[in-house]
């Protein structure tokens, strides 16, 4: 096995647990720094600004793009703007600390084409009617919120093959541990396990 990148970006369709399994990362892995993204979308119940997401009203987040702040950014599902601060991947990087990206399609897409050695993992679900029930359980969205997501979806499914690897997120700590590995650190046991 060769020697894993530091730079590692892991996206998946809306709902696959992405925000889940970043946080079992964050607790169970230390040593890897996890970016915070920033979003103008509204935080969800129990969401902290600066540890889940940096959030922003839209002129400061067009303020970002000018200013060449973002590594990549995007509207996603067609109504608020997600992106990752240039400057701590960067800082990060320069020190050879691991860091993982967790983005959607279009930002993983753009980190590609500006940083084509980090290493890009697909997080997917078991299947798609596990997908679905996921996000309608989660009742965070509307009905009409769900549908976009899952067409949203449906695309972002068909783009595995762009990726260097593929993890199915059928048990969270299972999946967290794969891409540990991946990044090519040793997998270690739940706490309490």
């Amino acid at each position: 096995m060769s020697v894993p990148r530091r730079l590692t970006v892991m996206a998946g369709p809306t709902a696959v647990g992405k925000g889940t399994v970043s946080a079992d990362i964050r607790q169970r892995y230390p040593e890897v720094w996890l970016s915070v993204s920033v979003t103008t979308r509204d935080p969800r119940p129990g969401e902290v600004d600066g540890v889940n997401y940096h959030f922003v009203g839209p002129d400061r987040f067009a303020e970002m793009i000018t200013n060449g702040e973002l590594l990549e950014w995007a509207v996603v599902h067609g109504r608020n703007s997600y992106g990752t601060p240039r400057a701590e991947v960067e800082k990060m990087l320069d020190q050879g600390i691991p860091a993982l990206l967790e983005i959607d399609l279009q930002g993983a897409r753009q980190v590609k084409a500006t940083m084509p050695d980090a290493q890009f993992i697909f997080l997917a679900p078991p299947s798609w009617d596990e997908l679905v029930r996921r996000l309608t359980g989660r009742g965070t969205e509307s009905a009409e919120e769900q549908q976009r997501r899952l067409a949203t979806a449906t695309v972002e499914l068909a783009s595995q093959s762009e990726f260097d690897h593929v993890v199915i997120n059928d048990d969270v700590h299972r999946a967290t541990d794969e891409i540990a590995q991946l990044m090519g650190i040793e997998p270690r046991p739940v706490s309490g396990a």
